[in-house]
Parts: structure tokens; C-alpha cells; sequence
């Protein structure tokens, strides 16, 4: 199918988005037409969302619907995406661009890019090598890589392919000698960098997914226990060996007391991961935090409707760069990573955008997408003048009136 066809379809997808109804139907239908518009390998990609569509050819239907939704009306997973196309790029000109440099530190480990890899639970859900596949395309790319509490393989394991340890994602159980448990294991791994997910303790109304799921969930049953993608609590990885009778895997009792007594259990640095407001940002770094990771759980989790790259400035603003702060949510270009460097960002995430790769291609999809991104970022920043991530600032873009 010519690419002018396959232009016409995503916009004609951006209006039914209105309806997430709607838009996840339409999805399904884009995945039952013929493969002529597919890719057929990653190096046929020219942009990540080419991988959106191969992947959903592949994946299994109700991993997918579980991954592509968000909560409620789905308005804030629109959000992330829509919120980069407000922020416009102010170019310099006539500025020596032969030599760009995308290079990052953080934490003491110097990466290619400023691009790394959100925490995605049971990465095999979308291809049977998961978190390894992701570790290793990470590793060729000298990526950031996050794990998930909820990673369908073991931090041990996940560490090695890396080459590294991961930044560890921890949602907090409900029991503090369970907590106490993942930790001393992580820390076991040689993790350094934990990262409390703190936007998702109450729960949330996937009612996009529960709409477009499939309603058998025989084939869910042939690789995991309950009708949620990916493993149950007894069957997730790093849970071996805790007792989890009677322990929930979220705790919505979790206070800044609790962040405190976490802080003085853990001795390697600690991000905050889901603050989006200048008032927790403050609180963050009052209870001595390391980080801060702008994030809204991509859309899936509370409803605000409103973007993680509209929430950045506030927070960057507030913490004046006493600590570092990531931001993830919407990126699909390297344009959006640059965008989100000159409001602030010290690192930029992504999250659908691999597991696209990783559904459709494995490894070998992961890598292309990192490649892709990371060449997208590249000519971004010779195009505007910039030579290295600290060049890029604030004059280098516009934005809209964002105050709260």
C-alpha cells in the first residue's frame, strides 16, 4: 500500500480517536487488512508507529488492547501525544553542526542519548524473550533500561543481558516486609537507581481495554492465571519467595512517612516516579529524593487530561536543578525528546513506542526503534544549533501559556 494511503489512515484514525470506542475498533480493523501495508522487517521502518501496526498484527489481542488503552475516556492518553504538537522548535542558524554529541550522564553512567526505556510489566506478553530482548537491545545501544516490579524475568537475569544493572521500578506492596524483601534482592542484583511508582495506588478504570478485550479469555489462560495481561502475583518473578498471602502488590496507604522510611532503607539513589505538580515536586526534594520522573502511568491511571510535557516546566521550575528530573509519556519522535530537553528534561522516556518493536520484531525491533529515535534526535539537534544535550534550552523552543 503506497505510503500516502498509510498517512491517510492514521489521520483518519486521529478523528475517531474522539470515540476510544470507536478508535480501538478501528485499530482491530487496520490489523485485519491485508499485509501489503505492514512492515516486513525493521529496517523497512522510517518511524516508530511503523511498528504499531506490525506489532498488532502479532500480538495476542488481549495483550494488546491491554497495552494500547488507557483509563476513562482515554483522554489523557491523547493528551501526551497531542502536547508535544503545542511546543514549537525555535531553530539557530549558521551554528557548526558537524559534530553532535547525544550523549548523557546520570547517576554516574554515561549513556548514548537521553532516551531510556520506561518500566513495562511482563514484557513476554508481547514476545517470548521479553525483558531479554529488550536488555539486550539496550545493551547495543548503550540505553537506559527501567525493569519492572511487575517483569515477567528476574532483575538477575534481566541485569545480565543488560551488561548492567537496571533502574529498579518499585510498586510498593502493601506489606513492609515484603518491600523490605524486593529491596534486599535488587540491591542483591547490584541495582543502584530505584524509581517508587507513586501514581498508580488506587486503582484505575481501564474501560477501553475491558470494552475491546476479547470476551474468551481461553487463550489468555494458556499463558497466565488471570484475565490482566501478563503474570499473576504468585507468578510474577520477583515475588519468588516473599509471602504474598493477604499482601496487595499496590499500597494506597503509601504517605510521605512511608517515602521517608523507604529513603533510610535504601542507600543507592531514589527517584519518585508519577509527579506532575510543582507542590509534590517541592515535597521530593524536601524528603531528600534523588529524582523526579514527570509521568502519568502513559495515560494510564488517573484521568487529568492533561500532558506529562505541559506538566514538565512546573516541575523543572520548582526544582530549580537541585535534582534531576526524567520525563516520559507521548514520545514518538526525537523531535518530542528535544522538546522535552529544552523545557528541563535530564531523560526522556519511552514506552509503547519498544514494545511496538519488541511485539513485531524482537530484539531486532527494540534496537530499530532506538535507532530511529536516537537518529531523529541527532539531526534535531544539529538542525537547531545544538551540539550537546547541555546546548539545548528553553530559548530553543515556544511554548503555550501553561500555567496552572
Amino acid at each position: 500500500m503506497p505510503r500516502t494511503n498509510l498517512t491517510a489512515r492514521r489521520e483518519f484514525l486521529k478523528f475517531l480517536a474522539a470515540s476510544p470506542y470507536l478508535a480501538a475498533l478501528a485499530l482491530e480493523a487496520q490489523g485485519q487488512d491485508g499485509a501489503g501495508d505492514l512492515i516486513a522487517r525493521p529496517a523497512d521502518a522510517l518511524s516508530v508507529l511503523d511498528f504499531e501496526e506490525a506489532a498488532h498484527r502479532k500480538v495476542q489481542a488481549g495483550h494488546w488492547a491491554y497495552m494500547a488503552s488507557g483509563v476513562d475516556d482515554d483522554a489523557t492518553l491523547r493528551a501526551n501525544r497531542e502536547g508535544y504538537k503545542h511546543v514549537q522548535l525555535r531553530p539557530r542558524r549558521l551554528r557548526d553542526a558537524t559534530q553532535v554529541d547525544t550523549r548523557v550522564e546520570l547517576f554516574g553512567t554515561t549513556y548514548a542519548s537521553p532516551i531510556f526505556l520506561c518500566p513495562t510489566g511482563g514484557e513476554r506478553s508481547f514476545h517470548p524473550d521479553g525483558e531479554l530482548a529488550v536488555a539486550r537491545a539496550a545493551r547495543a545501544r548503550n540505553t537506559l533500561q527501567f525493569l519492572s516490579t511487575a517483569t515477567s524475568t528476574g532483575v538477575e537475569e534481566v541485569n545480565a543481558a543488560l551488561g548492567r544493572p537496571v533502574w529498579y521500578q518499585l510498586y510498593a506492596p502493601s506489606s513492609w516486609a515484603a518491600c523490605e524483601k524486593l529491596l534486599h534482592r535488587v540491591e542483591a542484583a547490584g541495582c543502584s537507581v530505584i524509581a517508587l511508582t507513586v501514581d498508580n495506588t488506587t486503582g484505575r478504570n481501564s474501560e477501553t481495554y475491558l470494552r475491546t478485550r476479547p470476551k474468551d479469555l481461553a487463550q489468555c489462560r494458556a499463558c497466565h492465571k488471570g484475565p490482566q495481561p501478563g503474570p499473576t502475583i504468585d507468578e510474577r518473578k520477583m515475588y519468588e519467595g516473599i509471602d504474598m498471602t493477604g499482601v496487595s502488590t499496590s499500597n494506597p496507604a503509601m504517605d510521605w512517612d512511608f517515602v521517608d522510611r523507604l529513603r533510610n532503607l535504601w542507600k543507592g539513589s531514589f527517584i519518585v516516579k508519577g509527579i506532575d505538580t510543582r507542590e509534590d515536586a517541592r515535597l521530593a526534594v524536601d524528603h531528600g529524593l534523588d529524582g523526579i520522573l514527570v509521568s502519568n502511568h502513559g495515560g494510564r491511571s488517573t484521568e487529568t487530561g492533561r500532558s506529562t510535557i505541559e506538566a514538565l516546566p512546573e516541575v523543572v521550575a520548582e526544582v530549580a536543578n537541585r535534582v534531576p528530573v526524567l520525563v516520559d509519556g507521548g514520545v514518538r519522535r526525537g523531535t518530542d525528546v528535544f522538546k522535552a530537553l529544552a523545557l528541563g528534561a535530564k531523560g526522556v522516556g519511552i514506552g509503547r513506542p519498544f514494545l511496538w518493536g519488541l511485539g513485531a520484531f524482537g530484539q531486532a525491533g527494540v534496537d530499530r526503534v532506538l535507532e530511529i529515535l536516537q537518529g531523529e534526535l541527532r539531526l534535531a539537534m544539529g538542525n537547531c544549533g545544538t551540539r550537546t544535550v547541555a546546548d539545548i534550552t528553553r530559548a530553543y523552543v515556544t511554548t503555550p501559556d501553561w500555567r496552572t
